[in-house]
């Protein structure tokens, strides 16, 4: 399977960020992806979270995930997202990534569980965390993809928890704030994740200012198949999950896991 990761700079201009949505889904798919995933916040978003993403938030159903499988349709892909999904609480809507498939239908919706309280940022005074920790999956074109955000990329018991929910692919979106050695530490993290559970890490990253980049996809083995650098655009990657299971065969930590427990 051939997967693309885009690399957008998203604003708070929506109508904006859907035509480069909308632009770089027409590149991937000319690149043969099958499989294209943008990074977190991809149809809205700004320096720091503030009230105005209550006012951008709008159920899956709305004009802007229309917009997206419209793309999807129009290119024939499973384009994977992130939105501002309206919630129960009308000032703190979902950080959500929903993909849809080729026939523009919504195949999963994944809202962020570990929200960004670090850094002296407070995503969760603006944002609403998921109400289940279920991991989310879904299935495009016979591979199993599972979906992470951001600083869940931290958490490495969610990375486990998809894998062990069949996930081969985890698609990570991500706006991931720059600062010392932050580069270092998303590569790095999401090469542990795909070692940890020997799996492939599709991560799209938003792009400078606001991010870093470094949108990449690494196989099972910890090996960088694909890497942009700062600049927006899109880079694409074959997927050989026979990957996976040589990997397993040599390292079997999905079958081997035991999770100590911390209580007495």
């Amino acid at each position: 399977m051939r997967v693309a990761v885009a690399q957008p700079a998203s604003t708070d201009d929506v109508a904006a960020n859907l035509a480069e949505i909308a632009r770089l889904s027409e590149e991937a798919a000319g690149l043969g992806a099958e499989v294209v995933l943008f990074p977190e916040y991809a149809t809205y978003e700004k320096k720091r979270l503030d009230e105005t993403f209550a006012r951008a938030a709008q159920p899956l159903d709305g004009p802007v995930c229309a917009e997206l499988a419209s793309t999807a349709r129009r290119h024939g892909i499973t384009l994977v997202a992130g939105v501002v999904e309206a919630s129960p609480a009308p000032d703190r809507p979902y950080n959500t990534l929903a993909a849809f498939s080729p026939d523009g239908t919504l195949a999963a919706a994944y809202r962020k569980i570990h929200l960004f309280d670090a850094q002296g940022q407070r995503e969760s005074d603006f944002i609403s965390p998921a109400p289940s920790a279920e991991p989310v999956t879904f299935d495009a074109g016979g591979v199993t993809f599972g979906l992470m955000t951001c600083y869940d990329l931290r958490f490495p018991e969610l990375a486990a928890a998809l894998a062990e929910a069949g996930a081969q692919v985890l698609a990570l979106g991500a706006s991931w704030v720059p600062g010392e050695l932050k580069t270092q530490q998303w590569r790095t993290l999401s090469a542990a994740r795909a070692i940890d559970n020997a799996v492939f890490v599709a991560g799209s990253c938003q792009a400078p200012p606001i991010s870093i980049g470094s949108s990449l996809i690494i196989d099972p083995q910890g090996d960088v198949l694909a890497l942009l650098g700062p600049d927006p655009g899109v880079v694409v990657a074959d997927l050989d999950l026979a990957r996976i299971a040589s990997t397993r065969l040599e390292f079997p930590v999905v079958e081997q896991r035991r999770i100590p427990s911390s209580r007495p």
